[in-house]
């Protein structure tokens, strides 16, 4: 398992985070995710083997977030 913490720009509300937990949830390989949005955090906890940090991070993105 890797765990990851990306800077994510634009979260302010729980929709936000329901979008994003819910959508990066979803992947394969994906075991756990966290929104912090008093810190504009994403921390990601996932299989390498099965999905890619770019994956992540396209899909946060898809969402309408700016992952910095």
């Amino acid at each position: 398992m890797q765990n990851v913490t990306l800077n994510v720009q634009g979260m302010s509300c729980g929709h936000c985070v329901k979008a994003i937990e819910g959508s990066v949830g979803q992947l394969e390989g994906v075991n756990e995710v966290k929104v912090k949005l008093d810190v504009a955090q994403v921390e990601v906890s996932f299989n390498e083997t099965q999905v890619s940090i770019d994956t992540i991070k396209e899909t946060i993105d898809d969402q309408g977030y700016d992952v910095k």
